[in-house]
């Protein structure tokens, strides 16, 4: 698989000065923490998930989770349970390229049962999402992760999801934190990413976020992001990829606010058609809270619909002007620091503290690809859209 696959390999010479890399559920972890992108949940019980996850497949999406918890009524998970096994053996019996597949489970005993059912087809699965993480709850899910991997001989990751009130609540921030960091780092080969339940926290305050609202606009849960980050995100090799959170709309009938997307770039990219529709969908707030969530560190999303996965990609890629500064900043001759002008002659490179920024970068880069220089989002947007 690979980003912007589905995309003629005409079309994405015409938009790639370097193109995503393909990769399989067996690459490398670094690789495919970064490459999950937007992650598409869907509900266990639909009864054509394997027919949803194949079309998903070809119309760009990577990463996919298969939800056994809030998505269903506890009367269905039991049902939902029985609908994996059969829809994981009917996709093993058919060809062709599929996302990297995870189910979300409610409790540790779960993911050994699944496994042992999935019998053969567990091969399709790349791991579980793992609700409500911290050190006291999240220990015995990792526990039978490894349990499960070590009877099916298959490799598993984890997706612990950060959403838990102690998480919210500052009298307990820190000491959950530091009991998070404990467990990840103790089964650190297994912990693929780790995700973020914003929804949970709002419900915590009875709080909503609107369309015109980013979630780093409510203060009370940028504070959790921005600790989630700084205990759990850093860039000295002790971090791991923190995935931003939900976007809950996919079209408003009213707005309060003007909407958030300039029209200058879709004018340039004769694209006025494609900016109505993204307001007319809610798109501009979700848009303003991708590159939000990419200035504050996060990397690939949770979606809960279709349409925001060619937004998250497309805002993923990296501009010619980002991996120009990367690799002018990684040149092996820079390895004893200083200060350079940037090729595109707009801003200053320091090696030494913008070396972690490059490093992401051009790891962003091997996935996502780099734009061509007159290559922008819009661009991107639209032929991803038209396939």
């Amino acid at each position: 698989m690979r980003h912007f696959g589905h995309i003629a390999p005409e079309v994405r010479q015409r938009l790639f000065h370097q193109e995503p890399c393909e990769f399989t559920a067996d690459s490398p972890s670094r690789l495919l923490s970064a490459a999950l992108g937007a992650t598409l949940y869907s509900p266990a019980t639909r009864p054509r998930l394997a027919d949803d996850i194949v079309k998903q497949a070809g119309l760009g999406v990577v990463s996919m989770v298969l939800c056994l918890e809030d998505s269903i009524g506890d009367e269905d998970v039991a049902a939902g349970e029985e609908n994996l096994v059969r829809q994981f053996t009917d996709l093993a019996e058919r060809r062709g390229h599929l996302p990297l597949l995870f189910i979300r489970v409610r409790a540790p005993e779960q993911i050994p049962d699944l496994v042992r059912r999935l019998g053969p087809a567990v091969r399709l699965l790349s791991g579980f999402v793992l609700p409500k993480f911290t050190e006291e709850r999240g220990i015995p899910f990792l526990e039978a992760l490894s349990v499960a991997e070590a009877a099916s001989g298959h490799r598993l990751f984890a997706m612990p999801v950060l959403e838990s009130p102690e998480l919210l609540y500052r009298e307990t921030r820190v000491e959950t934190l530091e009991g998070i960091a404990r467990a990840v780092d103790k089964y650190r080969e297994r912990v693929l990413a780790l995700r973020l339940g914003v929804t949970d926290f709002c419900s915590s305050y009875g709080l909503r976020r609107a369309p015109d609202m980013t979630a780093w606009d409510v203060q009370i849960v940028a504070s959790v992001i921005a600790d989630v980050v700084n205990m759990l995100g850093r860039a000295d090799g002790t971090g791991f990829t923190v995935t931003g959170p939900v976007w809950e709309y996919f079209r408003v009938q009213e707005r309060m606010f003007k909407p958030q997307l300039r029209r200058s770039p879709f004018l340039e990219g004769q694209a006025e058609e494609l900016r109505e529709a993204l307001i007319e969908h809610a798109m501009d707030g979700l848009l303003r809270e991708i590159t939000l969530d990419q200035a504050n560190g996060l990397l690939g999303k949770t979606c809960i619909h279709p349409s925001h996965v060619l937004p998250v990609h497309a805002l993923s890629v990296v501009s010619h002007e980002e991996f120009s500064d990367a690799q002018d900043i990684l040149r092996p001759e820079r390895g004893g620091g200083g200060v350079l002008r940037s090729q595109y002659t707009n801003k200053m490179n320091e090696v030494k503290p913008h070396r972690a920024w490059a490093e992401r970068t051009l790891l962003r880069a091997e996935v996502f690809g780099v734009a061509n220089e007159d290559i922008g989002f819009v661009e991107l947007l639209a032929a991803g859209i038209s396939g």
